[in-house]
């Protein structure tokens, strides 16, 4: 990371720690500093100090499950240090825990004064990012209580209530005020000769409205332990490529990371679920249409995130109007957060269905998790939620009226509600944006795929002929009209979308790459797409940009309008091996196996779109998250894609 912070991450909680292994409470930054459990913030201070001053890092924090670091006291060449400081670090389930160990250097006995300030200002996520706004927090109390073996933190504010608790073995001598709110937690260790102390931090977690008996992980090593056992229960039975190891290296670290990025949920029923969060460390929640694509890259190696993705789908799918913020019947929710500003209404995702394709994706995976394991009950159990699904698309949606699928930009939400929903990421050649309702071309090729495969759910497993006829008639004329309306002579290229009026909006874009994993054009039109995306104004030698270089709109730095995402190549990889382009797949995955290979075959959420020729390594887009989910699978696409070759 750019900025030096360093994330662990256990289901719902990551903690963002320094070289050192401190926490700071800095706003502003790449990534937001603390220990945070459903998006809100439950440490904001943990610093360490011995004999009153910051250690110097020896060994700054590195990649890993478990933060570890080795600190010294400052001092000169002449006066070797006295002691030496290994920390040791984890989060588990709304929980962090540290092992803190001092080992003496001296033939004579050794005093060491250490001391952590702790403090926790329970901030939202959305409070500390990088956008200055500002929240109104009325009626708020904070208390501090000092316990046997440390200290407790409460915030309330209304009916919200939250809690942390840092305890510690052995106890400290004292817990001081420090006059800012947070507390130091004091120890004075006599150390034998080269004798060795060692303390225990564990810090519980209680946002609001959890309920579960949690406990606190007796060390950082014993986190290790489960996340390796979790790791390899996704590892299991998948028959990685032998011919090409570092295809089969970067599928077992997206599989690894796939482990820590599963969060609670729930399913129709009240069944506990566990799914894809889309990323640390701004997105740890479930967000559909992220879900859904990490489900589809690995149903074919592992159907259960698809099925515990579709039952928290259904469960939080929309059924009236207004409910929450642009709910309409049948659609599927974009974003769900537990957080205060979302609990009281301040931020509009609390539940929020500000996404065109999340309702289309739903389907297309239902579809395709049953086919793939033949799971005929989960289809019988959701087929009201799909034809609600079915029917949005046909009405709110849009299909019926528009002939497409509609989104306009949504106050204090969305601007963009299809995958590239930054404000600008839709636009003309030249950089224009659309006024008006946008009809985004790669939503449409997921509509046309989600109406043939409920249709066959309908003829297969419903047993709804009639149903079946109909939406496959739908889709066909879908096909139709979007070759008729989309599709640009003058480029040989499908439009990026249309605006309000049906005039095309021209940018070249990674989308069209969208239409092929859908199948939505013809033969003819989706090999002279495939083969387009592979030109070096497109092909950065990593991935293919989301815009074409040398158009206006174009920059590298660009979240949408330039860069290299991953998950967007993986599509697009499909999309060429559906249309029988098996070079020119195997052509972007090399660009992004040797990618993750430059960062321990980790594919980042986005790169910069600069070529490979200009720098001989991907150049990092600033604000990426480091752990993605999309990304993790994206290998997994490009195994299915391409195979070993």
């Amino acid at each position: 990371m750019t900025d030096r912070h360093h994330l662990l991450v256990y289901g719902g909680t990551f903690a963002a720690v320094d070289d050192g292994g401190d926490i700071t409470g800095v706003r502003g930054g790449h990534v937001p500093d603390g220990l945070f459990v459903r998006d809100g913030r439950h440490l904001s201070r943990w610093q360490l100090t011995v004999d009153g001053a910051v250690p110097e890092t020896l060994t700054p924090v590195a990649g890993g499950d478990t933060a570890r670091c080795v600190l010294v006291p400052r001092g000169g060449r002449d006066e070797p240090p006295a002691y030496t400081l290994f920390r040791e670090q984890a989060v588990g389930d709304g929980s962090f825990v540290e092992v803190l160990r001092v080992v003496g250097n001296r033939p004579v006995p050794t005093t060491v004064r250490l001391a952590l300030t702790v403090d926790a200002d329970f901030a939202d996520q959305f409070e500390l990012r990088s956008d200055h706004r500002t929240y109104a927090k009325l009626g708020v109390v904070r208390s501090r209580r000092i316990l046997d073996d440390g200290v407790e933190f409460t915030y309330r504010r209304s009916e919200w209530r939250s809690c942390t608790t840092v305890g510690a073995d052995p106890a400290p001598d004292a817990v001081e005020e420090t006059g800012t709110g947070a507390r130091r937690m004091v120890w004075t260790l006599d150390l034998p000769a080269h004798g060795t102390a060692e303390l225990t931090l564990r810090v519980m977690a209680r946002p609001h409205g959890e309920k579960r008996a949690l406990r606190v992980p007796r060390s950082p090593r014993s986190v290790a332990e489960r996340l390796r056992a979790d790791e390899e229960r996704f590892l299991e039975g998948v028959a990685f490529p032998t011919g090409w190891p570092e295809l089969a290296a970067a599928c077992a670290r997206g599989l690894a990371d796939l482990a820590a990025l599963q969060v609670p949920a729930r399913g129709p029923d009240g069944e506990e679920l566990r799914v894809p969060a889309a990323g640390a460390p701004w997105y740890l929640t479930l967000l559909g249409r992220d879900a859904l694509l990490t489900s589809l890259f690995t149903l074919p190696y592992r159907p259960r995130p698809a099925a515990d993705t579709l039952l928290a789908l259904a469960a939080t799918q929309a059924r009236e109007d207004g409910a929450a913020p642009v709910a309409q019947p049948g659609k599927i929710v974009h974003e769900v957060r537990h957080g205060e500003l979302a609990h009281f209404g301040q931020v509009p995702y609390g539940r929020y269905y500000g996404s065109v394709d999340a309702t289309p994706l739903f389907l297309v995976l239902l579809g395709a998790y049953v086919e793939q394991t033949g799971d005929g009950e989960l289809g019988r159990r959701l087929q009201p939620h799909a034809r609600a699904a079915v029917d949005w698309m046909l009405d709110h949606g849009g299909l019926t009226s528009r002939g497409y699928l509609v989104y306009r930009a949504d106050r204090g939400g969305l601007a963009n509600q299809n995958w590239k929903d930054s404000p600008g990421a839709i636009c003309s050649a030249d950089g224009t944006r659309p006024g008006g309702p946008v009809m985004a071309a790669g939503a449409q090729g997921y509509a046309y795929d989600a109406l043939r495969r409920t249709a066959w759910l309908a003829r297969t497993v419903w047993r709804d002929e009639a149903y079946a006829a109909l939406l496959e008639q739908a889709a066909t004329d879908l096909r139709d009209r979007f070759q008729r309306d989309f599709w640009m002579p003058e480029h040989d290229f499908p439009a990026l979308a249309l605006d309000g009026t049906g005039r095309r909006v021209d940018a070249l874009a990674s989308d069209a790459g969208h239409l092929l994993w859908s199948g939505l054009l013809d033969k003819e039109y989706g090999e002279q797409v495939g083969r387009r995306l592979l030109e070096p104004d497109f092909f950065s030698g990593w991935g293919v940009r989301t815009l074409a270089a040398g158009q206006p709109a174009y920059h590298p730095l660009s979240y949408h309008r330039g860069s290299v995402w991953p998950h967007d190549n993986a599509v697009v990889a499909l999309g060429l091996a559906r249309y029988g382009l098996h070079d020119e797949a195997r052509v972007v995955a090399r660009g992004l196996v040797d990618a993750a290979a430059v960062s321990g075959h980790r594919l980042p959420e986005v790169m910069a779109g600069y070529g490979r020729g200009a720098h001989a390594e991907p150049v990092p887009y600033p604000h990426a998250c480091v752990r993605e989910a999309r990304s993790a699978a994206a290998p997994l696409a490009l195994l299915a894609a391409v195979g070993g070759a």
